[in-house]
């Protein structure tokens, strides 16, 4: 972690992950390793086509986390099918991973989400999901990096994993 990082900068969510933004220059090393389509969604809050993304019909079963920083934000449990043609989940792993921002885009009141470290663009939650949340988060495929169940979590920026989560 960055030396200018201090404990009481430092936030953690109930999920014991490190939720401190990255600094400019760890940014800066994220965002060089997107494609075009990924800066499109991710930092300018565009959206990919539907039925299109990689993650639409998976079903395997581990971790979807941020593209960008690598905070996870749903089990694939909690992954459905909801016929919009972008994956679908119903309750995120720590609600605190999850930035809701009102968005009034395209004549539309809607409510975006953001992954709460880095701010990069996830999709919208919509309140028509399944039970027991009865919320909809409509993902991006772009803005998603999978990881296998079994497989250790990714630490992009050297935070550390909470005890007992494997990481790389």
């Amino acid at each position: 972690m960055d030396q200018s990082t201090t404990a009481a900068t430092q936030r953690r969510s109930k999920a014991g992950f490190d939720l401190t933004p990255p600094t400019k220059e760890e940014r800066d090393h994220l965002i060089a390793d997107l494609n075009d389509e990924e800066r499109h969604v991710i930092l300018e809050h565009g959206t990919e086509r539907p039925f299109c993304g990689v993650f639409n019909e998976a079903k395997s079963r581990g971790t979807y986390g941020c593209r960008l920083c690598g905070l996870p934000l749903f089990k694939s449990g909690t992954k459905f099918e909801s016929g919009t043609g972008w994956p679908s989940f119903f309750d995120p792993i720590d609600r605190s991973h999850v930035a809701f921002v009102r968005d009034t885009s395209y004549g539309m009141i809607r409510t975006e989400i953001r992954c709460t470290r880095c701010e990069g663009h996830l999709g919208h939650v919509f309140n028509d999901g399944p039970p027991p949340t009865g919320e909809r988060y409509c993902m991006n495929s772009v803005s998603l990096r999978f990881v296998a169940e079994g497989d250790p979590l990714p630490d992009l920026l050297d935070r550390g994993a909470p005890e007992g989560e494997p990481i790389a």
